[in-house]
């Protein structure tokens, strides 16, 4: 029973999740906001709001900073591990000779905002852990790292999409503002729902199985809130939106680690990091082995696919993706 709830809640946020980005880009063209800063921002929560609310409920409400943290370090590592079906789908040379140049600097600023949260664990698991209240001192960082990263994006993935908006112009011609609305906050109820019983379910699955729950919210919690993410993805890619969808991706990636911040303010029991396993780490400088992977294959640009219709670079993120999860298999808490 346990499993087909967690196949019930996978369902429920794929499907919600889907229809969540659907309306969230209806409302942003029917506003005027596509090509918007705003629009942008409306559209990349959309598609991290189950990251969101499956931290909180798993902070606050199931008691459980290891699956919080899982899932938001998780989902990092399973965006850049995508990659590599990405490149297999793409059928045109290869994922990394196509993509654009300025997907570099997302990979960068993602990874140095990943490598900055494994340093915080890591001088909190030291004991150098400076807080200010509950909080810890690193969460102030976060958000100021954010902010500036996001910044520098922004203009690189406004002009992708303006490409995407102008490319399709009134693509939803028979959905009012009202009927997206309306969709949009029903769809963003079930998020709600289905995130917050997540975190029960996946403290359900480590105890039944005897598995940690880094492992959990590292594998499972994070592949089920990543499904929009995912769904939008091959969707951009579908249309031929190669850049959106790699952008997709990489920018969930800044989202992820300022979930980590909230999940930080929401834990009272002490800094967040402070009561984790030392195994986030791992996963951490995981993701950022996997991103500076992803900046060599744009800038080195491979031509031909190496094994199993896949580049050496993609071949490379799987190896990490599964040395990762098994290390969390055999020693996370």
């Amino acid at each position: 029973m346990i499993w087909l709830q967690f196949l019930l809640c996978l369902t429920s946020i794929g499907y919600a999740g889907y229809y969540l980005s659907r309306f969230g880009d209806i409302i942003a063209e029917k506003t005027g906001m596509s090509a918007s800063w705003v629009g942008l921002v409306l559209l990349a929560t959309a598609t991290s709001l189950p990251e969101l609310i499956t931290g909180i409920s798993a902070v606050t409400l199931v008691d459980a900073p290891n699956i919080a943290a899982g899932n938001a370090l998780g989902s990092t590592v399973f965006n850049l591990g995508f990659l590599v079906i990405l490149d297999m789908l793409y059928k045109r040379e290869t994922l990394y000779s196509q993509a654009a140049q300025g997907h570099i600097l997302s990979a960068a600023l993602g990874a140095l905002m990943i490598a900055f949260a494994g340093f915080s664990l890591l001088l909190d698991q030291a004991g150098i852990s400076p807080a200010i209240g509950h909080v810890g001192m690193y969460t102030p960082f976060f958000v100021l790292i954010y902010f500036v990263a996001i910044r520098a994006v922004h203009s690189y993935e406004k002009r992708t999409l303006d490409a995407y908006t102008e490319a399709s112009t009134e693509r939803y011609p028979h959905t009012t503002l009202k009927q997206a609305v309306t969709g949009f906050i029903a769809a963003a109820l079930a998020v709600i729902v289905a995130g917050t019983w997540l975190p029960f379910i996946a403290k359900d699955i480590a105890e039944l199985m005897g598995w940690g729950q880094s492992f959990v919210g590292t594998l499972l919690v994070a592949a089920v809130t990543s499904a929009p993410e995912i769904v939008v993805t091959i969707s951009a890619l579908r249309i031929g939106a190669l850049d959106m969808a790699i952008a997709n991706l990489l920018g969930s990636n800044l989202f992820n680690i300022i979930y980590l911040a909230v999940d930080d303010i929401f834990y009272t029991q002490g800094p967040l990091l402070n009561n984790i396993d030392i195994s986030h780490a791992l996963t951490a400088f995981t993701a950022v082995m996997m991103s500076t992977l992803a900046i060599i294959g744009f800038i080195f640009r491979p031509q031909r696919p190496a094994v199993l219709k896949i580049t050496w670079i993609s071949l490379c993120l799987l190896l990490f993706y599964i040395l990762n999860t098994w290390i969390l298999f055999q020693h996370g808490q």
